[in-house]
């Protein structure tokens, strides 16, 4: 089994997303371990870009801080390898095509295998295009893991009959950011996509309360939760790791 399947095994999962180098890259492990510590499940750590076309004004402000620290694949990668001497919680990355291609698709997936990443999310790449990285992928033994959206109806089938890991389902329209309310029809989305697949199902974009935590998890797998934590950081800066630990803790609890 591995360690997405085990983190899933457990229950409900809680996915917690935070930004690599938002303040550094050493606060950002520090974070991590607190999360794991208050209940994560799992970890998506962003790779900072300077064009993050699905994220919100929140996570957009993360990435310029990260980037204006210098933080680079190379510094990422170590940073992970420090993380899995302390916790074999898994870690997806988050990023996009281009720091992907630019890296090489080879070296790229290589580097996720030797430190210890178990996932990677790549939003802008199209389910029909995925093919270009999967022979990488497969050959590292790293999940390329699926976003099904609310216009992703027609596809679902095709979508999670090859999925891999978890299937991220996006809640709402738009970029990610914080929502009073998600009112996309979440629970007949999961029927579909459970039809087509054993592959659990996380849903994110909005989730922020431990009330919305509480409704999802009753038909979700698990819940993902980024600009949320990501504005923890950005208030506290480098003393954000209590803070995290409280909300990861509190969201974690709601879920049981």
């Amino acid at each position: 089994m591995s360690k997405i399947e085990a983190a899933f095994a457990k229950g409900k999962a809680f996915i917690g997303f935070l930004t690599a180098g938002d303040p550094t890259l050493e606060k950002t492990e520090e974070f991590i371990l607190s999360m794991t510590e208050a209940g994560a499940d799992l970890i998506e750590i962003g790779i900072p870009f300077s064009d993050p076309i699905a994220e919100g004004e929140v996570i957009q402000r993360a990435n310029v801080r990260a980037l204006s620290v210098n933080t680079t694949l190379d510094r990422i990668f170590g940073m992970v390898k420090g993380i899995r001497l302390k916790t074999q919680i898994p870690i997806v990355f988050l990023t996009y095509l281009n720091p992907v291609f630019t890296y090489g698709y080879d070296h790229f997936f290589r580097e996720c295998g030797s430190s210890g990443v178990d996932g990677v999310i790549i939003p802008d790449i199209p389910y029909e295009e995925k093919g270009e990285l999967t022979p990488f992928s497969e050959k590292y033994g790293i999940d390329m893991i699926s976003l099904i959206a609310p216009t992703s109806r027609e596809r679902i089938e095709k979508i999670a009959g090859s999925a891999q890991g978890y299937i991220y389902c996006v809640s709402s329209m738009g970029v990610t950011g914080v929502r009073n309310e998600i009112k996309t029809d979440l629970s007949s989305i999961l029927s579909d996509i459970r039809a087509a697949t054993n592959v659990p199902t996380a849903v994110g974009f909005g989730i922020s309360t431990p009330e919305q935590a509480a409704q999802i998890s009753t038909y979700a797998d698990g819940i993902i939760v980024g600009s949320a934590i990501v504005k923890i950081i950005e208030k506290y800066g480098n003393d954000a790791a209590k803070h995290l630990y409280e909300y990861v803790f509190s969201m974690k609890k709601a879920m049981a």
